[in-house]
């Protein structure tokens, strides 16, 4: 009668079971790894990973506890050995069950069993992986320090820029204010040129004047000055005779335009 015996029995009688899971145990330390049924490998789980914590002391009551369930000196050896090294630093959860679908025949769910620590494509990516805590951590002082030091040297570097900043604006302006008077001396050229046309269409259309042409004569008598070399007082007195002629010549023009003048009025009166 069962009386409460819960666990699975796997369709064997004690000794049968006791010895299957031994055998099973067995083939798992010494190749890391074997194929099973589901329900089998559930048994072993349970069955293999209390010996495996028993393999961390190493002390001669622990081989003989182990040695008792797995009548195998060569899986022993290797359990307190290779084994014992690489789960050192794991608390539990030696074994992993891969479900590999069902078998041929009676459709068994089959599976593989392994030691988590000898699958070195699974440890690969688990370590490449970044770890993520979803609580929050406390801010620690050093932490706030931290945090301090780089917002002033955040604020230091935006002194520093602002400062260079205003030093090179400067430099911009009078740049600025060559080019402008570069470009002042041609435009006062063009706008001299664009005065001088009219000025000179200006003075073609106006007629001669007898003023102007009153001073013609004393233009000439400076270039004849300038160009005839005579004695300095022959020079004088040919220039004072030039310029009586000159002015009796002018005397007798105003004196004409003043009768000319006076004409009209008599006439009016």
């Amino acid at each position: 009668m069962r009386h409460g015996k819960r666990f699975n029995h796997l369709g064997r009688q004690p000794a049968h079971r006791k010895a299957t899971l031994s055998n099973m145990a067995s083939s798992l330390i010494l190749h890391k790894r074997i194929s099973t049924t589901v329900a089998k490998a559930k048994a072993l789980r349970k069955y293999v990973e209390p010996m495996i914590t028993r393999s961390k002391d190493d002390t001669t009551h622990s081989r003989r506890m182990v040695f008792k369930y797995l009548q195998n000196k060569e899986s022993v050896k290797e359990l307190f050995g290779d084994i014992a090294d690489k789960v050192a630093s794991r608390p539990g959860g030696y074994t992993r069950i891969i479900r590999i679908g069902n078998r041929l025949g009676d459709n068994a769910e089959m599976c593989i069993v392994e030691l988590v620590d000898y699958n070195e494509l699974l440890l690969e990516e688990t370590q490449t992986k970044a770890k993520t805590r979803r609580g929050r951590r406390k801010k620690s002082e050093g932490s706030e320090v931290q945090v301090s030091d780089a917002v002033i040297e955040e604020a230091v570097v935006e002194e520093t820029v602002e400062k260079v900043e205003e030093e090179t604006t400067p430099t911009d302006e009078v740049v600025e204010a060559a080019t402008e008077e570069a470009t002042e001396p041609a435009a006062v050229e063009e706008v001299v040129e664009e005065s001088e046309e009219p000025v000179a269409e200006a003075v073609e259309e106006t007629p001669a004047e007898p003023e102007a042409e009153v001073a013609e004569p004393e233009v000439e008598v400076v270039e004849a000055e300038v160009e005839v070399a005579e004695p300095a007082d022959e020079a004088v007195e040919e220039v004072e005779a030039k310029v009586e002629e000159t002015t009796e010549e002018s005397g007798e023009d105003t004196t004409s335009e003043e009768n000319e003048g006076d004409e009209p009025e008599k006439e009016k009166e």
